[in-house]
């Protein structure tokens, strides 16, 4: 027999339903309880997609002190608000 382990739900407030949360805690500090608690891997997983896009678009350098504050104040917006705004003139890839 087999242990799997439950799968860890919550009121996921990305999707706004509730679904399977994260594995492990993502990010570090009171942000990251407030993610472990209320996000959703498929939440997580559309802010990792936001992220890339505006690291992308912004040409930002992860590991910059300026670059990481902007993407913590974007992913606090994109979870736990109204979502970011995408880039002035941004077009999504076909």
């Amino acid at each position: 027999m087999t242990d799997t382990p439950a799968v860890r739900m919550v009121q996921c407030v990305v999707l706004k339903k509730e679904a399977p949360g994260l594995e492990r805690p993502v990010y570090p500090g009171e942000l990251g309880a407030r993610i472990w608690k209320n996000v959703s891997k498929e939440g997580w997983q559309r802010w990792v997609a936001h992220q890339t896009m505006l690291i992308n678009e912004y040409r930002l350098v992860p590991i910059e002190p300026k670059a990481r504050k902007f993407l913590e104040a974007e992913m606090e917006k994109f979870l736990f608000s109204d979502g970011a705004a995408k880039p002035e003139g941004y077009v999504a890839p076909p």
